[in-house]
């Protein structure tokens, strides 16, 4: 393989060639204040402890949300796209809520040719708007549903229906009544501009339609029946109709968990099933749990689940969500372009990559490591692991999930000698952390520290060199807390309010090992890194100065 100049790194003047480096990122994993809603401060986590504990200047926090990783504002929550976008890319793109916004604000959506696409329907035909209603800004944003919907109206469409996927994840649980309500009276001013609008099917986005990485097929294809065909177990005249029967059903019920309904209208007909010649926009950003609906819609060959009568539509994401790809076919809004990951530079510079994690977050330290696209830079320098995900029982009731898995693969891979570059995702902190279960959360957060012992220790064995970060916060804080005391805020029964979104809060980031050169430490003239600075960092450890357009590096040489 040649090695083009513009590949070439330089060597690092103190870090050495040949080191072994492991990366770990703890999914979920944030720095909260220590108290009883902290899992991560309640559960028994020796070895991160201790790293904390002892080594002071090589462990600090890096910021994992909001304009660090791209997004519109500080207000802005991380995610796990965003977050591995900034982890592989070593630089900070602007991300999918920021396209969008750019692309609303400035009416260019409507000037590309994805809208021309999907704008030949409306005349005459049904359009269909169909993703996570929320205003969690991690997947969607419903201020941004309302503008598109108004644009379609002002643009011609004579006839809207939206097909709800409800949050209670990256929102609080129990609020899908509020975003129901707001998208019902702005239906109103839709209906006034003379565009007959509705809701036409819906359900939680764990049940229904929102699955990623090939984990649960059975998932997108309930939803499938849902939205094209017109057909789910449940039906009801409106929406709030079927929040009020299915959870006095089951009082229990989550939002993101609630099964499919569909809207029916006084014939007991389907409101809006999904028929010929109709337009459908996936108006999700986030690309990871949108690419499996996107192949089910777009793709021709297709032997996931039978579709049954294929309707011709025109289909299109709000954006690309796999350039590599090219799916879907139409977009409305241009994604970033990510060029020059870490991946790519360490695969140029002969460095032997092993990436790994269990099939829910797979796709992180592979696909959105590498900027979001498909498949190696070289399968003779890298290998990629995916570990099954357990199908079909709740992350708490089982919250070790696959992290010992992952990290005995992790050891495995290191120990053999066959690669200088290994990296895990531990998805415990944050699937389980989602559920708003606090006692599986600490113990999800027991088995993430169990896991990084096993690496650390092959670390240690092969004496090579270690950085441990996380992608966004989540379990370290399970309740609803007010802004300005940081106190818990109670329910009506005097209870804390569950919090199950990510968080603002920044996350670790911890280097060490015996490979680590005596005098690195963390700069203090970095205060505001975040992310993005990691590259570089663990760029220096393979013993290679970073590229020049990379965020700073974290570490400095400082003889003793």
């Amino acid at each position: 393989m040649e090695r083009p100049h513009r590949w070439r790194l330089r060597h690092h003047p103190v870090c050495r060639r040949g080191k072994k480096v492991m990366i770990i990122i703890l999914d979920g994993w944030g720095e909260q204040i220590p108290d009883d809603f902290n899992s991560i401060n309640v559960a028994p986590t020796p070895t991160m402890d201790a790293l904390k504990k002892t080594a002071p200047d090589r462990w600090r926090l890096v910021r994992a949300h909001g304009l660090s990783v791209g997004l519109p504002s500080d207000e802005d929550m991380g995610n796990s796209e965003v977050g591995h976008n900034a982890l592989g890319a070593g630089r900070i793109f602007t991300q999918g809520a920021g396209l969008v916004d750019q692309a609303l604000a400035t009416g260019k959506l409507y000037e590309g040719a994805g809208f021309k696409y999907i704008s030949s329907a409306f005349a005459q035909n049904t359009l269909h708007l169909m993703g996570l209603l929320s205003d969690g800004g991690v997947h969607s944003r419903l201020d941004q549903l309302l503008l598109l919907m108004k644009g379609c109206a002002e643009r011609g469409a004579k006839r809207i229906r939206v097909h709800i996927l409800l949050d209670g994840r990256d929102v609080a649980p129990g609020s899908a009544p509020k975003y129901i309500d707001i998208l019902e009276k702005e239906f109103v001013d839709i209906r006034n501009m003379g565009c007959d609008a509705c809701i036409a099917s819906g359900g939680g986005r764990m049940a229904v339609t929102m699955d990623r990485y090939e984990n649960d097929w059975g998932v997108v294809k309930i939803g499938w029946d849902a939205q094209v065909r017109g057909e789910a177990p449940h039906k009801f005249a409106t929406a709030m109709e079927a929040l009020k029967n299915l959870k006095e059903a089951n009082p229990k019920l989550d939002d993101q968990y609630f099964p499919p309904f569909v809207i029916v209208g006084p014939d007991g007909n389907a409101e809006g099933p999904i028929l010929d010649n109709d337009a459908v926009v996936s108006f999700n950003f986030r690309a990871d749990r949108m690419v499996m609906a996107a192949k089910a819609f777009d793709l021709e060959e297709f032997d996931k689940f039978d579709r049954g009568v294929m309707p011709k539509i025109k289909y299109a994401g709000m954006l690309q969500y796999d350039a590599d790809i090219e799916l879907p076919k139409h977009y409305l809004v241009t994604p970033p372009l990510i060029e020059k990951t870490s991946g790519e530079y360490l695969v140029h510079n002969y460095v032997k990559s092993w990436a790994c994690s269990e099939t829910v977050k797979f796709g992180h330290v592979t696909f959105v490591w590498n900027g979001n696209r498909s498949g190696m830079f070289s399968s003779s320098l890298e290998k990629y692991v995916e570990i099954p995900s357990n199908k079909g029982i709740p992350f708490n009731d089982n919250p070790e999930m696959k992290a010992i898995a992952i990290a005995e693969k992790a050891r495995d891979a290191l120990l053999s000698g066959k690669f200088d570059h290994v990296r895990v995702n531990i998805a415990n902190g944050d699937m389980v952390g989602h559920t708003g279960d606090f006692k599986a959360t600490i113990s999800a957060c027991e088995a993430v520290d169990r896991a990084v012992k096993i690496m650390l220790d092959a670390v240690e064995e092969v004496k090579g060199i270690f950085l441990i970060t996380a992608d966004h916060g989540n379990a370290e804080d399970m309740v609803k807390r007010n802004a300005k005391t940081g106190e818990p805020i109670l329910n009506s029964a005097g209870e804390p309010e569950v919090l199950t979104s990510h968080t603002c809060n920044p996350v670790p980031c911890i280097i060490g090992g015996p490979g680590l050169p005596k005098g690195v430490k963390f700069r203090t003239d970095l205060p505001n890194a975040g992310l993005a600075n990691v590259a570089a960092t663990f760029i220096n450890f393979h013993g290679f100065e970073a590229p020049w357009d990379y965020e700073p590096t974290l570490i400095e040489y400082k003889e003793d």
